[in-house]
């Protein structure tokens, strides 16, 4: 718990003394690396930050430090780094005058004794073959040599860059055993995240009274415990996709840092610990209690949307169709409950200006959002149904418009195709009203006037549906289904696609509500012709839809159902 966080200039690093332990590699930055670095920092133009007297910094990646008994410092992570700094830092100081030099930070390296003696004779043409290490360092000095010889460059606005507006994150960590440590942060050589770098301010010992260690660590572990439920929760699907599209990060408390963090730079992959790092500037328990119940208010707002299942469903329709959360927290700070679900209302209304149900066709990018508000508001005007609408899978899998009907022009292409194909239909073609069909199925030879046969099938199905093409891709002859069972069956019959849907959701698909009353033909009346898609049942699923939705839209009759 007594780790040091802290955001450090390459000034404050050159009273230093590290070390470089033997379970590290040696240096092996190349020219790349080290070009890079230098047309950062050059690049970078440091702004005044408003209402302070500070700039803006460069922020390099951290460094991982462990202090020793012999009052250095072990470099766990960020040795390349390190030593590139040391090394531009002494061409800097090369061009001073011997008596204006400055003392630079000790730089040891536990598996090569001399490399202190070896960096304080670094010259631009010496490239050394004494041993690899010693190769890699004197290229890259010498790169670093080659970058700064350009006519006119400006040696004094780069140095004080360098120096007093390039920061290292530094991370100093007092577990016992750093080997552990290195290996836990360079499998994968996964960076340190915000959230992980913010958590280390918050149970920084520093921000407390020294006097009161046994405080200190029961408010540390009440964060602690508190921190890992907040994570938690965010981290089952269920919660976390209704709150967000598809943006998926490690640590997901890392949403409320950001949404916090209000001029998050999005080219500065540190934009978000540099602002709490700011907010930490007054290292002292209040500072500690009023960022941390900042952070609980938010994820207590999130907590009341995911309970309330109207807010749920209406709020995890609007992050889908673009709304952001920002947006959303914004609009609930000073309204009251109803407030905000008048407004939420109002949102959905806007989503839905200039849609006309009877325009509405396949291929339209309203239908979609169109046919998911159907689904979540028929589940809402159900009160004795505590259901939800799984966001988790929506968002996470492929969803099609799909047609209830067959479509004519998307024949089966391959002889095994159109085979499979007369078969499904076959086995729900009835004797007493089918009989030629079933004779010409019999009595069909491979790939023989298959198109005139399959458009014949597809009418008897479609009970004639097929012969108005102005309707086939009309919203009242539409789906919403996941891409797999889509693909299941591919463009078959009324009836099969019927069976497949049923089989699908025994084995535990899920197969969105009014997508499931199509097919059961909850819309028709009794008895219901349960192989055919009729004009009756397309007309009757249409003025379903219109009956749910028409308080969204404002031209057509609504019903006075929930919300």
């Amino acid at each position: 718990m007594n780790n040091i966080l802290a955001l450090k200039t390459v000034n404050e690093l050159k009273t230093m003394n590290f070390l470089i332990p033997s379970y590290q590699r040696g240096y092996r930055w190349g020219k790349k690396e080290v070009t890079d670095l230098l047309n950062d920092v050059s690049d970078f133009t440091p702004k005044q930050i408003e209402d302070t007297d500070e700039k803006t910094w460069y922020c390099l990646q951290p460094i991982v430090v462990r202090k020793n008994s012999e009052e250095q410092y072990e470099v766990i992570d960020g040795q390349q780094r390190l030593t590139t700094i040391y090394l531009i830092l002494y061409y800097l100081n090369q061009r001073l005058a011997e008596d204006f030099r400055e003392k630079l930070f000790q730089l040891n390296y536990q598996t090569r004794k001399n490399v202190p003696s070896f960096l304080a004779e670094l010259r631009k043409d010496g490239i050394s073959e004494e041993n690899i290490d010693f190769y890699y360092i004197s290229s890259a000095y010498s790169t670093i040599c080659d970058w700064f010889a350009r006519e006119r460059f400006d040696f004094s606005n780069f140095d004080s860059k360098f120096k007093f507006n390039t920061k290292v994150i530094w991370y100093e960590s007092n577990e016992d055993n750093p080997i552990a440590i290195f290996t836990r942060i360079n499998i994968g050589k996964i960076p340190l995240t915000n959230a992980e770098l913010i958590k280390a301010l918050f149970l920084n010992s520093s921000n407390f009274e020294k006097t009161r260690q046994d405080e200190i660590r029961l408010r540390q572990l009440e964060i602690s415990m508190e921190w890992d439920r907040i994570e938690q929760t965010l981290q089952d699907d269920i919660f976390w996709y209704f709150l967000n599209k598809d943006n998926v990060i490690t640590n997901r408390i890392e949403l409320i840092f950001n949404l916090m963090n209000t001029k998050k730079d999005e080219n500065d992959n540190y934009s978000t610990f540099r602002f709490f790092n700011e907010k930490f500037r007054n290292k002292n328990k209040e500072s500690i209690e009023r960022n941390w119940l900042e952070i609980k208010n938010y994820f207590q707002r999130f907590q009341e949307w995911f309970g309330e299942r109207e807010l749920y469903h209406k709020i995890g329709f609007l992050v889908e169709e673009g709304k952001t959360i920002t947006e959303l927290i914004d609009e609930s700070e000073n309204k009251t409950k109803a407030e905000f679900k008048e407004y939420l209302n109002r949102s959905i209304k806007e989503m839905l200006k200039g849609v006309n149900l009877q325009d509405l066709q396949y291929g339209d990018k309203k239908t979609r959002t169109v046919l998911l508000l159907y689904n979540l508001q028929t589940m809402l005007n159900n009160e004795n149904d505590n259901s939800r609408f799984p966001f988790h899978i929506f968002k996470r899998d492929s969803w099609d418009i799909e047609h209830i009907t067959s479509v004519k022009d998307k024949v089966p292409e391959t002889t095994q195709q159109k085979e499979h194909w007369l078969a499904d239909a076959k086995e729900f073609i009835e004797e007493k009203d089918g009989k030629l069909l079933l004779d010409k199925i019999e009595n069909y030879e491979v790939d023989e006037k298959f198109d005139n046969l399959y458009e014949e099938i597809v009418r008897y199905f479609n009970q004639n549906l097929e012969e108005q093409d102005d309707i086939i891709d009309d919203i009242s002859n539409l789906a919403l289904l996941d891409s797999e069972t889509n693909r299941g069956y591919k463009n078959a019959v009324f009836p099969v696609k019927r069976k497949t849907i049923i089989k699908r959701e025994k084995e535990g698909t899920f197969i969105p509500l009014c997508t499931k009353n199509t097919f059961l033909k909850y819309f028709s009346e009794y008895p219901p012709k349960m192989s055919f898609w009729t004009e009756e049942d397309r007309e009757n699923y249409f003025n379903d839809i219109e009956r749910v939705l028409g308080r969204y839209l404002p031209s057509q009759k609504g019903d006075s159902g929930n919300g």
